[in-house]
């Protein structure tokens, strides 16, 4: 099993319907991809100062599912259009579970 875990760190002025509109996109994937066998998206609560903005975690079977996630034109659409024009920062990773 591999799980993707990205943390997006948005501009201070993205606005609440810009982020909701992350979070309503991205939402739409997994019922588009059967590839992914666990989808859990978030908004940072705001308990810590310098936390990333939002969180994804995402599980898959195979790095062959991941890559299909990570290259479905849906998703690219959702980064190009609705994550980049608001992000200050990403990271991520991919990792094997048990």
């Amino acid at each position: 099993m591999i799980r993707h875990i990205v943390l997006l760190s948005f501009v201070e002025t993205a606005t609440d319907a810009q982020v909701q509109a992350v979070e309503d996109a991205l939402s739409t994937l997994p019922s588009r991809l059967p590839q992914v066998r666990a989808y859990v998206i978030g908004r940072d609560l705001g308990v810590n100062e310098g936390n990333a903005s939002f969180a994804v975690a995402a599980d898959f079977a195979s790095i062959d599912d991941y890559i299909v996630y990570r290259d479905d034109a849906e998703h690219r659409r959702i980064i190009a259009e609705l994550i980049s024009p608001i992000l200050a920062a990403r990271t991520a990773v991919q990792y094997e579970i048990s």
